[in-house]
């Protein structure tokens, strides 16, 4: 029998998920398992690495995410209702549902985000299609509304969602953690719901960590995020129970009784087939003015931007002029170079200081002539082949800098013209870097702040904490002859590298 995880975060389930991707997908392969599912909370951060890095592993990736459901019906105008919400875990069958489930996620953040980015029912009705929908954890709907003694409701729900996402692509969850009473009372409630109405059961851990020794560093990484008194016993923990990626061999024991949850698992791989189409270039539609080609113009502009550059001509420019163009035409850039130079020169029109280009782009000629870089390529012997070769053709990467005071007007224009569903900044991640986490985490399990400081001070900047261990000696003292020390930077290095927060790029 063959066992897989539906219901598994990673560290992009920020400071909640320990499990970094590599170390999550090398995992599930030591334990035999030849697919797993990646179902952070509320978004998709993780997806194309996890994607990427699965097939390179012969791992099968389900693309999924843990949604976050609000209480109440959400008002476009007014989402912060209630800052209360369910758990709701929805899988990617094929193109449809990866749109769709791409949607949902948007839509919670740009219309339901209060403290989480939430849904409500009749958004999810509307983004069903293409999707597996199972209960999630305790704090989904159907077990909270079991856990108020509410079964009749349960039901009726139960049904309604059947009906949603249809009679092959709903399953009611079921999780065996004995340290928690209130799993029993909800496994046995799904489980006569599952035989009155026919719904399958699935078996589902909710991992956030890999191994059951990791506990300790996954409920450190949570006193970071809620900012408790590791001595609070009121305070969110998963430490009552094991939350790891356990073993397949461990979840058929754990559900010997009920090994159609257990075999449904494969059910719901078979049925998830999505594959990404990665390395595809999709460039806005650039609307010629006078019913020109793209090329012609391109051309004319640059020409014109001779007469100006360089006003005595000569046949060393037209030869690296027209060499250029014949790689862009060649490449098919061309509507990247207008877009590119039609923003700058906007920017520039209306006296927003643009810097004068960086990097490659420097060694283009054409970049120069359309007024995109300041810097003549010929008079510093540049090479374009550093920017654009036919022979690896990639995406042209131009750095451009703008006022930090005017940016967003260059953003809203390009966003205007181009159509704002074309237009994105770029998400950023914030990782524990080894002093950081020597003082997060110290502070996490109470250490004086004086001697975090202390022990972080200690580490160069730019090293591991693995680095400092083998080559700092008072670092590498402390760890062996102190156990305070010895525990704090176990634990660090646990943590270190795990994503702390999202933020939007400069780009």
């Amino acid at each position: 029998m063959k066992f897989t995880h539906l219901h598994v975060h990673s560290h992009y389930s920020l400071l909640d998920g320990l499990s970094k991707i590599d170390e999550l997908l090398d995992y599930t392969k030591e334990l035999g398992m030849d697919s797993i599912a990646l179902t952070d909370h509320g978004v998709l951060y993780g997806a194309v690495e996890f994607y990427k890095k699965a097939k390179e592993r012969g791992i099968k990736p389900i693309i999924g995410c843990e949604m976050y459901q609000s209480y109440e019906k959400m008002e476009q105008k007014r989402p912060n209702i209630d800052n209360k919400r369910y758990h709701l875990i929805l899988l990617v069958k094929n193109e449809e549902g990866y749109r769709n489930l791409v949607k949902l996620v948007t839509k919670a953040h740009l219309d339901g985000f209060y403290y989480k980015p939430r849904i409500d029912e009749e958004l999810l009705e509307k983004h069903s299609k293409g999707l597996i929908c199972l209960t999630a954890c305790l704090a989904g709907k159907i077990p909270r509304l079991i856990l108020s003694k509410k079964i009749e409701e349960a039901e009726k729900l139960a049904l309604k969602y059947q009906k949603i996402f249809g009679s092959d692509s709903f399953y009611l969850e079921i999780q065996h953690h004995p340290g928690i009473p209130e799993q029993e009372t909800v496994n046995q409630a799904l489980i006569t719901i599952s035989k009155k109405y026919n719904i399958p059961l699935v078996a589902t851990n909710d991992c956030h960590y890999l191994r059951h020794e990791d506990a300790e560093a996954q409920d450190t990484l949570m006193l970071i995020n809620t900012g408790a008194k590791i001595e609070d016993a009121e305070r969110v923990t998963m430490k009552t129970d094991d939350f790891s990626l356990r073993s397949p061999e461990k979840m058929i024991e754990d559900f010997k009784n009920i090994p159609e949850a257990i075999e449904n698992t494969q059910k719901i791989v078979n049925l998830c087939n999505f594959e990404f189409k990665l390395g595809d270039i999709k460039l806005p539609y650039f609307k010629v003015p006078n019913d020109k080609s793209a090329y012609d113009y391109l051309r004319n502009l640059c020409y014109e931007g001779l007469k100006k550059r360089y006003p005595d001509g000569g046949k060393e420019v037209i030869k690296r002029l027209e060499y250029e163009l014949s790689v862009i035409k060649q490449t098919g850039f061309i509507s990247y170079f207008l877009i590119v130079q039609d923003f700058v020169n906007w920017a520039k029109k209306n006296r927003i200081v643009v810097g004068p280009g960086r990097g490659s782009a420097g060694g283009s000629i054409v970049s120069y002539l359309l007024n995109i870089t300041n810097i003549d390529p010929l008079k510093y012997d540049l090479l374009f082949e550093r920017f654009l070769n036919p022979e690896r053709i990639s995406m042209p990467d131009i750095d451009l800098d703008f006022t930090d005071r005017r940016r967003n007007e260059v953003i809203n224009y390009v966003a205007q013209k181009y159509g704002r569903s074309n237009v994105a900044q770029i998400i950023t991640f914030g990782t524990m870097a080894a002093r950081a986490v020597i003082r997060d985490v110290g502070r996490a399990i109470n250490y004086p702040y004086s001697y975090c400081d202390h022990m972080a001070k200690i580490i160069p900047t730019g090293f591991t904490l693995n680095q400092s261990l083998q080559k700092i000696s008072e670092f590498k003292e402390l760890y062996e002859s102190d156990e305070k020390a010895r525990r704090l930077i176990d634990l660090s290095k646990k943590l270190e590298g795990v994503v702390r927060h999202a933020s939007t790029h400069a780009c």
